[in-house]
């Protein structure tokens, strides 16, 4: 098997697949295990089939109809539903299922962790500690620096090990969510919903534009079935589907069309499945903030390096000064290589505390608590930039139908036979204020031409299945006293044309049964239609002469209807005198109007809320619709899109602009109708490349798919989106509601807010660490900070920072800020003011407590240098403790506000503290650390609140 770039095969090769078997058709023979649970072919075979599109194999088994037969499986009634018989046949042929790569233990988990460069290197350190201080100090006495640091790195590693394995079942769980996806199967004579999971060969599975083909099968019966294989064979021509050429394989996409398949292969034995086998999986890959912060990371970390570097130096020089000064530069003690090996851990924790390698932690973090809780909003996030990148949105471009609307249509109005009726009111009593004829033109071309479909369910129930424009038109016709399975029997397709949005009709060619003449029905936009017509039916139920003054009447009903948010259908038949092929396509005029029909589809409760919402935070709202102007003008007005500056524009208008108009015109469109797919790609592509706009896009069809793509967020509905629509987007809206939208971006920014609050409250550990140790060591010769002391610092500003400043929720007031756009900075002005700050004010507690903390607290004595470093190691702590809930908020002054709605953060702060206590007071030799009394411990805690209130005067300096 040869693989093209990823997982992509050419046609040629698909089909050149050898029989798994190695025997010809005539050489087959049935497995007894086969045979005895009742069925006459094995899964082997059937996969050969359909793998290897052997027609001539085909043939042998007796074709489509055939194949069913030995699987026991009716065409018309599907599988039974006896839970006995389908657990057999999944004995027998499998799953549904690819097999996944398992889930890392934590042990993994932690061996990766260990990795770290700077850990290695400080392993070694407390290796050698270890040896040298028990070489001269015996044990346990000589033990404790090694440990010590040994401690503090195992803490690094569980507690960073502890958060990636928790990530990666956050995921695994998200990646569950995705994956739920249905599909309309026929099982014991009931049409309904099943997870693609649950198919077994023998499944009678039916498929519409846009869905993804679930297994590999055969057709077995539909209309224009084209299959878009690039997924599979990487090959852009789509393949067309029929009775001569029947196979259908996994993965591949339904570009137009609609049909019945027979499932005869199911999880790692499709192609698809075998493709899948042989990939490995991809890691997750980095979001652009990801990227930015970790080129801010290294320079930092080069930064830290070089200071590390001359730290150790200077250390080791007024070392070996003080012993050239004594002459004992030739001599050295066991207790002198401690020390220097002490230097050598300084310098490397410097590296450690300078390399924010917090910064993608908490980006992860934020990303993956985000995604959980946006599921619990409706939002299925399927790629992690989505949650960063929405935050940044300046423009969303929404779809209309499902997403403004609550996407359940009914006909309210109609113009039958040239007569306007309020259909709403009318109810049942419409039918007999129509002429016969004409009803029975009218429930022909309802219940013949649709892609819908009448079926009564296993409760007995009437239900109609199809798109909600086709639900509202087969309920009209049910209203009718029409009779869907009765209608269907007394007349033979000949042909089918399926709507699409290029043509924006569709069509169907039937056979009557008195004299077997043709006749050809069509429906769709009321204009396109109706200039297909040039005859009328009339109040009397005649047919006459379409002239302009029943133009002109028509054409005025079709814009009331649409300016009261109506969307219209016209319906439209032709007799085929002439004779007609099916290999023609169906007349493109000579129609005669039936009647027109207008649909209303709500507005959904909240859009316009949401839509002010939105424009208050800096984000134009913007509809692209195929609907008529002045239907889109209507609803847009009703949601509050549509201002008195903006401006509608229809896509045939829009598309033939210049460039230089397009300048002019793209910043005031708020509407554009009867758009096509490209209309809506270009409008995107041009606000994201010529106006820097961050665009995001909703979309529910396959035709949306490619201004998904284009989009910096696609936003697919997760009801009633096609598969090709949610393969495209970044974000599922699983209750297809535009207020979800706006949920979904308010996430999106206070994940940024919540990384800017992070990378602003370890930047100013990272500066006064840095300073501090290097100063000291160039000015003192020795450092306050001992690297067991430094790695705790570490895992405050590192792994616990990213806890409590990346799980904030966000709040209302998010939406009363700005975008950040495309361009903006992330590290702000604002933030280098606070960090700045901060930075001078800790430095300046610390260099008074060396210049002055022994004589202010009374200390002498051998112990007195601990006492002094243990009290600037515990300032520097709270400093950070007050400091991390002053990064809460980086522009307000009450950041006590809701901080006990997070539990995480004050979890965390509480844990800070705790352990705080314990290494102080009970880990001394451990830690490098001494006892502290009261006053010096309410002095430490008074220093680092004090830094709150420095930190407030800063916010109120303007920027």
């Amino acid at each position: 098997m040869k693989l093209v770039g990823t997982w992509r095969l050419s046609r040629s090769e698909v089909a050149s697949f050898p029989n798994s078997l190695g025997v010809a058709p005539s050489d087959y023979t049935v497995p007894e295990e086969v045979k005895a649970c009742g069925f006459d072919i094995c899964a082997d075979e059937l996969g050969s089939i359909v793998e290897s599109h052997d027609v001539k194999k085909l043939k042998f088994h007796g074709g489509v109809d055939g194949l069913a037969g030995k699987l026991k499986a009716s065409p018309t009634e599907g599988l039974s539903t006896d839970a006995a018989h389908l657990s057999q046949r999944q004995d027998l042929f499998g799953i549904n299922k690819f097999a996944e790569s398992e889930l890392k233990s934590f042990w993994v988990f932690v061996w990766e962790a260990l990795q770290d460069m700077t850990l290695m290197i400080l392993g070694v350190c407390a290796f050698v500690s270890l040896i040298v201080g028990i070489a001269t100090e015996g044990w346990p006495k000589g033990s404790h620096d090694g440990l010590g640091i040994v401690a503090s790195i195992l803490l690094v590693v569980f507690v960073t090990a502890t958060s990636d394995y928790r990530q990666s079942l956050q995921f695994r769980d998200l990646d569950k969510e995705k994956k739920k996806i249905t599909v309309q199967v026929t099982r014991s004579g009931f049409r309904q919903k099943l997870s693609i999971y649950d198919l077994l060969p023998g499944d009678i599975v039916h498929l519409a534009i846009g869905d993804q083909v679930p297994a590999d099968g055969l057709f077995l019966s539909g209309f224009s079935v084209v299959i878009d294989e690039s997924s599979l064979t990487g090959e852009s021509e789509p393949v067309m589907v029929n009775a001569q050429n029947p196979f259908l394989l996994s993965g591949t996409k339904v570009q137009d069309g609609s049909c019945k398949m027979l499932i005869t292969t199911v999880g790692m034995r499709t192609q698809w499945g075998k493709l899948m086998a042989t990939l490995t999986e991809g890691g997750d890959d980095e979001t652009p903030l990801q990227v930015k912060l970790n080129g801010v990371a290294t320079i930092i970390g080069k930064i830290g390096l070089f200071f590390a570097v001359v730290t150790f130096a200077v250390l080791v020089q007024g070392m070996f000064m003080r012993k050239l000064s004594t002459g004992t530069h030739w001599i050295w003690s066991g207790d002198e290589a401690l020390e220097l090996l002490e230097y050598f851990a300084i310098a490397v924790t410097i590296v450690v505390v300078a390399v924010p390698e917090g910064l993608p932690l908490a980006v992860t973090l934020s990303l993956a608590f985000a995604m959980k809780k946006m599921m619990n909003d409706k939002a299925l996030v399927r790629h992690l930039a989505a949650c960063e990148t929405m935050g940044s949105a300046t423009t969303i471009c929404s779809d209309k139908t499902g997403t403004l609307t609550t996407n359940h249509m009914t006909v309210v109005k109609s113009c039958i036979c040239m007569n306007v009726q309020d259909v709403a009111n009318k109810g049942s009593s419409l039918q007999s204020e129509i002429p016969e004829s004409a009803l029975k033109l009218l429930i022909q071309s309802i219940f013949n031409n649709t892609g819908g479909e009448v079926v009564v369910n296993k409760h007995g129930k009437t239900e109609i299945l199809g798109t909600p424009t086709e639900t509202a038109i087969l309920e009209l016709g049910l209203s009718l006293g029409g009779n869907f399975q009765e209608e269907r029997k007394s007349y033979k397709v000949i042909k089918v044309e399926p709507f699409n949005s290029t043509k924006k009709r569709m069509g169907v060619v039937i056979e009557l049964p008195e004299g077997g003449s043709l006749r050809a029905h069509t429906k769709g936009a009321s204009e396109i239609v109706l200039a297909a017509c040039d005859k009328v039916v009339n109040s009397s139920g005649d047919v006459v002469p379409l002239d302009e003054e029943s133009i002109k009447y028509l054409n005025v009903t079709i814009n009331e209807f649409a300016n009261e948010a109506l969307r219209t259908l016209c319906l439209a038949y032709m007799d085929l005198e002439n004779g007609f092929s099916p290999d023609e396509a169906i007349p493109a005029s000579g129609f005669t109007c039936v009647g027109i029909v207008g649909i209303k589809d709500p507005v959904r409760p909240g859009v316009k809320e949401s839509v002010e919402l939105c424009r208050r935070a800096g984000i134009t709202v913007r509809m692209v619709t195929g609907d008529n102007i002045n239907t889109a003008k209507a609803i847009a007005r009703e949601c509050g899109i549509l201002t008195d500056d903006g401006i509608a524009i229809e896509g045939p208008v829009f598309r033939e602009k210049s460039q230089e108009e397009l300048l002019e015109l793209i910043p005031k469109i708020q509407v554009m109708a009867r758009s096509s797919p490209m209309d809506k790609h270009t409008l995107v592509k041009q606000l994201r490349t010529t106006f820097d706009e961050v665009v995001a896009v909703t979309g529910d069809g396959t035709n949306d798919a490619p201004a998904l793509h284009e989009a910096d967020i696609g936003l697919a509905m997760g009801i009633a989106g096609t598969e090709v629509a949610k393969e495209s987007a970044d974000v599922i809206i699983l209750d297809d509601n535009f207020s979800t939208i706006v949920t979904v971006a308010k996430w999106g920014r206070s994940v940024y807010i919540n990384i800017q609050k992070f990378v602003q409250f370890q930047l100013t550990v990272n500066v006064v660490a840095l300073i501090v140790n290097f100063s000291s060591a160039c000015l003192t010769g020795s450092a306050p900070l001992t690297a067991v002391q430094l790695l705790w610092v570490n895992m405050i500003m590192d792994t616990l920072g990213a806890l409590a400043l990346a799980t904030e929720p966000p709040n209302n007031e998010l939406m009363k800020r700005l975008p950040v756009g495309r361009r903006g900075n992330f590290i702000t002005n604002a933030m280098w003011r606070n960090i700045l700050g901060q930075s001078v004010y800790q430095f300046i507690v610390i260099w008074f407590l060396q210049a002055k903390g022994k004589s202010m607290f009374g200390l002498d004595g051998p112990d007195s240098t601990l006492m002094l470093n243990t009290l600037i190691f515990n300032c520097f702590v709270f400093c950070q403790v007050f400091n991390e809930i002053s990064s809460r908020e980086m522009e307000e002054i009450d950041v006590f506000k809701g901080i006990l709605d997070n539990y995480v953060f004050v979890v965390v702060i509480g844990a800070t503290v705790f352990f705080q206590i314990i290494i102080i007071e009970f880990l001394g030799t451990f830690a490098s650390t001494t006892p502290l009394t009261i006053v010096q411990w309410i002095f430490s805690i008074i220093i680092g609140f004090l830094g709150m209130p420095i930190a407030a005067g800063l916010k109120m300096i303007p920027v």
